[in-house]
């Protein structure tokens, strides 16, 4: 026993697991997050998976890492930097080390700490042996040999038992942080329940990392994080993308309307069709298309039928949608488009987040095209988020457009579960019969949304035809008169405008303060804790986050000008800054980042003081540190050509 173990209560702790793509370092991050929501901590999750699909093993192209804080307190963010770093081979070690503050610990697998392995990642020497990890606190434990030994009971090969030691380094943090074994053991038998010597072996595997904890006498100390005080609720963990798919089926429940989910799978949004598709009994119907193209024009096909229409994607896929989205636009149909961002364009950076959609989202069509736009801030806010989004669609018969990014997408936190009295209904407003004496005028315009009615094409009595030509008002005869046209493009604006949004309400505690950080999606957890950082210091900085970016909130134009200085961090390169701008004629200054990570806390505090002080770099001066970067980066980080 390691009876000199002590335990040290702490109130957070940031860990990250990082292996080889094949390692298993999302599935032991998970079942870490898990036991952490089933104990009560508060918790917040960054994955960061390879773009790669099969990189060479043990080099950094395919590095996988899933970060995960606990706290037993309210958080935003999954951490800035790891106090503790699990590499299970060289190239997790150096892809990672330079993150780490001093004093971290590493738990490091020393089995893969190879002459052939050092090599492919470019150590002269083992780390291991020399002064490279002085500044940490290294443990390096033989993970694939014990592992081994471990899974013999049960009777693998040895390429199956290598593949169990991710459950023995998660044994082995699940002893030093105090974290229940029986849900992983659980787990496990599920997972594997039609191949029992595999769940076998990976709860050994499990175990052993746990007991190795338990006898070894190289770590001295072991943590305790207590439950955080949350507001009362039942909790679950959540992603973004789960939530999303979640809202989704909620809003077609509401509503009251058969859910059809036409699609094409694309990095990062495919979990949403995926869960989706368990749940036909909720009366959801998927369909995975050939195309993007196919997959919109078959959602859209559904709305006009009488169904909640959807299709999911991210940025390359929008843009193959805009033509179906303009389709949408201009024969006033509900349908919703949900785009879970990533790094761009063309292809660009499948697994990595961005916020650079913006602007494809409000003008990424011919014609004056107007849609609801819509962003949800962290993963437990992407269900009501989707609820919305699918209120106003019906509401309003219009195209809606959801902003999510890989960030909040694969992202996860405590959820509070709704209870369905929390949940308003959904009136789709459909007409079903016609009504004796009365004519069925499609083209009329509800006098408050200026909506359009819906009838399922056919119904007895209320046959009528849309299309993509431009129609007389009233009458919907094809038109092309100018005076006509003019008319029918404001009035799609107008119904855009008019869509009832909530007042923006600001966090600024003091209310007297003279900077504003304004936000939208996934910036918000940054940006939240890095002022509440800065405000232990006793200085004064508001904070606000858009949900709603099309139309605006009725007063945010007269909350910019209620500030002296206002800073709007994104990962683009200042999109919503430039529109806040033109909107309101604001100095609003942006502050950018398009390097597939999101911000860190602790940078916005640089920022956010860089304002107060009066010393904002300007433009110029953050184009000329982004080339200084990028050259030391050609220099020493990559070949130059």
């Amino acid at each position: 026993m390691n009876s000199a173990a002590k335990t040290e209560k702490l109130d957070r702790v940031v860990i990250r697991f990082a292996g080889d793509s094949g390692d298993g370092m999302q599935l032991a991050g998970d079942r870490f997050t898990h036991e952490a929501a089933a104990f009560g901590n508060d918790l917040a999750t960054a994955p960061n998976f390879p773009a790669e699909i099969r990189a060479p093993a043990g080099t950094l192209p395919g590095v996988s890492s899933f970060q995960i804080q606990i706290a037993d307190y309210d958080i935003l963010t999954a951490g800035d930097r790891p106090d503790v770093l699990v590499a299970m081979n060289p190239a997790a070690l150096k892809a990672n080390v330079a993150d780490l503050p001093r004093g971290a610990t590493i738990v490091i697998n020393a089995d893969e700490f190879t002459k052939r392995n050092l090599s492919k990642v470019g150590y002269l020497r083992n780390p291991l042996d020399d002064e490279t990890l002085a500044d940490f606190v290294v443990h390096a434990v033989p993970m694939t040999t014990l592992t081994l030994g471990a899974v013999e009971a049960a009777g693998l090969s040895k390429k199956d038992g290598q593949r169990a030691k991710n459950m023995f380094a998660l044994g082995l943090l699940s002893w030093m942080y105090h974290r229940p074994i029986g849900g992983t053991e659980q787990y496990l038998r599920e997972k594997f329940v039609a191949k029992p010597d595999i769940a076998e072996g990976n709860i050994l595997a499990f175990i052993a990392g746990w007991n190795y904890g338990e006898t070894t006498e190289s770590f001295a100390t072991t943590y305790e994080i207590e439950r955080a005080v949350l507001p009362p609720a039942t909790y679950r963990q959540i992603t973004g993308n789960t939530a999303l798919a979640y809202g989704v089926v909620a809003a077609g429940q509401l509503s009251g309307l058969p859910v059809f989910v036409g699609t094409y799978p694309i990095t990062p949004a495919s979990d949403i069709l995926h869960e989706l598709s368990k749940h036909k009994n909720f009366g959801v119907t998927t369909f995975q298309a050939e195309d993007e193209i196919a997959g919109i024009g078959a959602a859209l096909g559904a709305s006009l039928g009488g169904a909640l229409g959807v299709t999911s994607t991210s940025g390359p896929g929008l843009a193959l949608k805009s033509e179906t989205i303009g389709l949408a636009v201009m024969t006033e149909l509900p349908l919703l488009i949900i785009d879970v961002q990533r790094g761009g364009p063309s292809t660009g950076l499948p697994t990595k987040t961005e916020q650079a959609d913006l602007l494809q989202a409000l003008f990424g069509r011919n014609g004056e095209s107007p849609v609801a736009v819509l962003a949800p801030q962290s993963p437990a806010d992407c269900f009501g988020t989707a609820v919305e989004a699918v209120r106003i669609a019906l509401t309003y018969r219009t195209p809606v457009l959801l902003l999510s990014d890989g960030a909040i997408a694969n992202g996860s936190e405590p959820w509070a579960i709704p209870t369905v009295t929390d949940l308003t209904p959904i009136d789709p407003g459909f007409e079903r019969e016609a009504s004796d004496g009365v004519t069925f005028a499609p083209y009329a315009r509800d006098a408050e949304t200026l909506a359009r009615p819906l009838a399922v094409p056919g119904t007895k009595g209320l046959e009528h035809r849309i299309g993509g030509l431009e129609k007389a008002d009233g009458s919907g005869n094809i038109s092309y008169e100018p005076v006509n046209h003019e008319l029918m493009v404001r009035l799609r604006q107008a119904k855009i405008d008019g869509i009832s949004v909530p007042d923006l309400v600001v966090d600024d505690p003091t209310a007297d303060a003279d900077l504003l950080i304004i936000g939208w999606g996934s910036s918000y957890g940054p940006i939240g804790e890095a002022c509440r950082r800065v405000r232990s210091t006793g200085q004064r900085v508001a904070h606000v986050q858009l949900r709603h970016l099309n139309p605006f909130p009725r007063n945010l134009g007269s909350i910019l000008r209620r500030y002296r200085t206002v800073v709007a961090p994104e990962m683009n390169l200042g999109q919503l800054a430039m529109l806040l701008r033109a909107r309101y004629l604001v100095d609003v200054q942006p502050w950018t980042k398009v390097a597939g990570l999101a911000f860190s806390a602790q940078e916005l505090v640089g920022v956010i003081e860089a304002a107060l002080y009066g010393s904002l770099p300007d433009l110029e001066a953050a184009k000329a540190r982004t080339a200084r970067d990028q050259a030391t980066y050609r220099t020493n980080g990559a070949p130059v050509r």
